[in-house]
């Protein structure tokens, strides 16, 4: 294309910018518009990727034919063949009627498939087949219908990282990627940032009848180093912004409005590097599958022995119970809550069930000797063992009857009155 084609083709789908990379995107579409190949456009969210299936469908034989844009990731999963492939009559709830598809209507046109990485995998296969071989069935039918579509699919993911991790079939994705135009990042063309800015600006302005504005050199250089992650959706937002808010009517003195970097700081977001994908070092070891199952499993289990500890508690009768409110020092003016724990008398059967029940999980041999509770859990374990004693004696040996008075099984009497030997 010559420069005066091309020009003439940014002007005509309102295309700013001069940057190499972009003009290699619009020659290649200007070159595959006569045929019927399948392309696949990717870019970042914001480029401007839509413009390229325009271009494409107005320099082809089908620029008669119907025009559809469908955004793949805006259509829930459960309606996107209903959407593409049309449905029948009854099909499912809420089909009142027969319903056609984009593919049926588009039949001569062009079809562009926005955000195509979004597809569920069956919606995928269908759509490889209607590529292949032009034919579709609609939702509750079994009768197989032909159309003949240009499709142009777009993608801000990387579809190759999808195919390898099977959120995207690799077939499908080698039949849309028969030529591939990207298009590139605002950061990647920094030489049109200021001429985009100075065409909403002035778009704006002549909308509203307001002052047209324009950027002082310092802040027009902080406009370039900006990453704008957003891209040139997001340089025209902020545009329009700073006129609506900063500009005034135009008047007989002027009718420009001149911003700092003061001023245009206030409207650029700061670049928090915790807003920016990160890089893990990794020692290698926090990658071992095993060792995060077994964090998994300790962490399972301490949300077991909590619960269990609840309800040893709660079969245990604890219950809490308010003292009088003490004043507190003038420092500290407010009322404390003093609580208390007290066992209720009625609940020694179920506690003493706990303490054996406790006792007989827990093998001595297995536990950790630590001193400072060796006390402690040697005076009950000492008091379980004098509680099973009382009661044998007071059914003259009879370990059934012994058993049943403690609450236990007597396969667990046994083991308690082994160990006591």
């Amino acid at each position: 294309m010559t420069n005066q084609e091309l020009q003439s083709l940014k002007n005509k789908y309102d295309i700013i910018g001069n940057d190499p990379a972009l003009n290699r995107a619009l020659e290649v579409a200007v070159a595959v518009a006569p045929t019927d190949i399948t392309v696949l456009v990717s870019g970042e969210s914001g480029v401007g990727k839509e413009n390229i299936p325009k271009i494409i469908h107005q320099n082809s034989p089908r620029r008669r034919g119907k025009y559809f844009a469908i955004n793949c990731g805006a259509i829930p999963e459960g309606t996107i063949d209903s959407e593409l492939f049309g449905h029948e009559k009854g099909s499912f709830t809420g089909a009142n009627e027969m319903r056609r598809g984009y593919f049926e209507e588009a039949d001569g046109g062009t079809l562009f498939l926005d955000e195509v990485g979004e597809l569920p995998l069956a919606s995928q296969a269908k759509l490889l087949r209607v590529l292949q071989s032009g034919e579709f069935i609609r939702v509750g039918s079994s009768k197989v219908l032909t159309t003949d579509v240009r499709v142009v699919a777009a993608t801000n993911v990387n579809l190759l990282h999808a195919v390898s991790k099977g959120k995207f079939r690799e077939d499908l994705y080698y039949r849309l990627n028969a030529v591939s135009i990207k298009m590139p990042a605002l950061r990647e063309r920094p030489a049109d940032i200021n001429i985009l800015f100075r065409k909403f600006a002035s778009d704006f302005s002549s909308k509203y009848g307001i002052c047209k504005v324009t950027l002082t050199e310092d802040a027009s250089i902080m406009l370039r180093k900006y990453r704008w992650p957003g891209n040139i959706r997001q340089l025209k937002n902020v545009a329009e912004t700073i006129s609506a808010l900063e500009s005034a009517r135009i008047s007989g003195y002027t009718d420009k409005c001149v911003i700092d970097v003061d001023v245009l700081s206030r409207y650029i977001p700061r670049e928090d590097p915790n807003m920016l994908p990160a890089t893990v070092a990794s020692s290698g070891e926090s990658d071992n599958p095993a060792e995060r199952e077994a964090i998994i499993r300790m962490l399972l289990q301490l949300k077991q022995d909590v619960d269990y500890l609840k309800d040893v508690v709660s079969k245990a009768g604890l219950t809490r119970v308010k003292s009088p409110a003490i004043a507190a020092p003038e420092p500290m003016r407010q009322e404390e809550e003093h609580i208390d724990w007290q066992l209720n008398p009625s609940s020694f059967a179920d506690m003493r069930d706990e303490l054996v029940a406790i006792d007989d999980e827990q093998d001595p041999e297995e536990q950790d000797y630590d001193p400072d509770t060796a006390h402690e859990d040697m005076s009950i374990k000492t008091a379980n063992m004098e509680l099973i004693e009382k009661v044998l004696r007071k059914h003259d040996g009879n370990r059934k009857a012994a058993a049943a008075e403690l609450g236990i099984s007597e396969r667990t009497l046994y083991r308690k009155l082994k160990q006591i030997k």
